[in-house]
């Protein structure tokens, strides 16, 4: 790298710092470090929203399978795609009512209110899922920080996740939600800003369309979204398991949060349309970027082409705008880890620690443990990604599938059903994540997306117990007929 892009990479890396430092001291209660007092706007709502959930996955892991496949694989986009404008549309302003009504700020803490569950049990079991899904999830990041760190400055693989996993942990560990969801909005604009510049200066570097259809035709790979070697029905479990995808946004917990913390339902309708048409540009983007590396590069496997749009930058991008191009993969990666980091510190320290250690513990001293909290939960998801076993993708599939399949019919039956009870809701948790599991490391598990059963068998496991458990406390159903006039009124319904 020339001196010129590592000034401009490591001064954007210190800008983030910063903002971590700014609101370092503007975190006096726990809501404020978890939700940033629920007083987030439209554009840094929407940003942050889609900046953290399009992670380094976005523009290393889909680029690569793209590279890989070709547009068999752009399944997975247009299931993503459907799945955010459904999340924004019809889960958002229900939740973020909802947790208000009922004072929640951690997902846990929404379940046990919502369904009145008096074992706690049920915010127990879904902190405890979510220590462990986003542990995995945040490693799957790590590694994608050490893969640009590794190509960028050329350094050792361990010492690049070190590196950049260090830099994550202090601006999120200084700044909490407040400051995730401000760089999120930088990085979310860089982030689309990359995806725009690097692909149309890459087209004409690669020489254009037809040069890249001549190169899928000699690779053998696929030019349209259906692949002419599979049969109807493999074809057909194919897309069905790309697709879904997007069935996992209902149930990931740090997308949720921000829909709590937005100020307003007016604020979350303007944040709506930016973040269906931020996510729609971002996925072509990723799509397009992967369709002309085939054409600019031979011979990348084994994980290596996870790094074609990083290689794309140092090919075709001025050394000063190639900085701000990996600043922008950086961006993607960094803006999902801190806010994994910090629903994971919310379940230690609101699910955990103030329930069940210390209920009259201060809010300083909740601050305090959320920020411990931060480092545990990144030191052993560094300990994971020193040595990873799966790509980026495979690893990011494996969380984000583990969400849905436990918290995605929850969500849905807790905003859309009446009288789903505590012990159907428990049942279904515990029966999607079994499920999951056991598909995933089974003969079925290449088959079809994990998260598809898992998904089905908790929705189906719902709908059994909410026929022979009928509500018992009536605040249940009271809260959610005061929840769902609330909503109609402020629509105008």
């Amino acid at each position: 790298m020339s001196w010129s892009t590592s000034v401009t990479f490591i001064g954007y890396l210190i800008f983030l710092l910063g903002i971590g430092w700014y609101f370092y001291r503007k975190n006096v209660s726990i809501e404020d470090y978890l939700l940033g007092g629920r007083g987030m706007g439209a554009w840094v709502t929407a940003l942050s929203a889609q900046a953290s959930d399009m992670s380094g996955w976005l523009l290393m892991g889909l680029p690569g399978a793209i590279y890989l496949g070709g547009m068999t694989e752009a399944w997975i986009a247009i299931g993503l795609f459907i799945g955010t404008v459904v999340n924004w549309t019809l889960i958002s302003g229900r939740l973020r009512l909802y947790t208000e009504v009922t004072q929640s700020i951690t997902l846990p803490c929404f379940f046990e209110s919502r369904f009145q569950d008096p074992t706690g049990l049920l915010r127990i079991l879904s902190a405890l899922l979510i220590l462990i899904f986003f542990t995995v999830y945040a490693s799957s990041g790590l590694v994608a920080t050490g893969l640009l760190f590794e190509s960028t400055f050329d350094l050792p693989y361990v010492n690049a996740v070190l590196i950049g996993g260090s830099i994550i942990i202090a601006y999120t560990f200084m700044g909490g939600f407040m400051a995730v969801c401000w760089t999120d909005l930088f990085q979310g604009l860089l982030m689309i800003f990359s995806l725009l510049v690097v692909p149309t200066m890459a087209f004409h570097h690669a020489g254009g369309a037809s040069a890249v259809t001549e190169a899928m035709h000699s690779k053998g790979i696929a030019m349209g979204l259906f692949s002419p070697s599979a049969s109807g029905f493999k074809q057909g479990l194919s897309i069905l398991s790309a697709m879904a995808w997007g069935l996992g946004y209902f149930g990931q917990p740090h997308i949720l949060a921000r829909f709590m913390s937005v100020q307003s339902l007016k604020k979350l309708r303007q944040s709506t349309w930016i973040a269906v048409v931020w996510v729609a540009i971002s996925l072509a983007g990723a799509v397009v970027i992967g369709l002309i590396a085939i054409a600019m590069f031979d011979d990348y496997r084994d994980g290596q082409e996870e790094k074609v749009f990083i290689d794309m930058i140092s090919a075709v991008m001025h050394p000063w705008l190639a900085g701000v191009m990996l600043a922008a993969i950086l961006s993607a990666i960094m803006s999902t880890i801190d806010s994994q980091l910090l629903v994971s510190s919310s379940a230690l320290t609101e699910d955990f620690y103030q329930k069940i250690i210390k209920k009259e513990a201060s809010q300083s001293e909740l601050v305090w443990i959320g920020r411990l909290a931060v480092i545990v939960i990144s030191a052993i998801a560094m300990i994971l990604a020193l040595n990873p076993q799966e790509t980026i993708l495979d690893i990011v599939a494996y969380a984000w599938g583990g969400f849905g399949a436990a918290f995605g019919p929850l969500v849905l039956f807790a905003l859309f059903s009446r009288n789903t009870t505590w012990q159907a809701a428990l049942a279904g948790i515990i029966t999607g994540t079994v499920t999951l599991l056991l598909w995933k490391h089974s003969a079925l598990g290449p088959m079809m997306y994990e998260l598809v059963p898992g998904f089905l068998a908790n929705v189906f496991t719902i709908g059994i117990v909410n026929r022979l458990v009928k509500p018992v406390d009536s605040k249940v159903t009271v809260t959610f007929d005061f929840m769902r006039e609330r909503y109609r009124k402020s629509i105008g319904v």
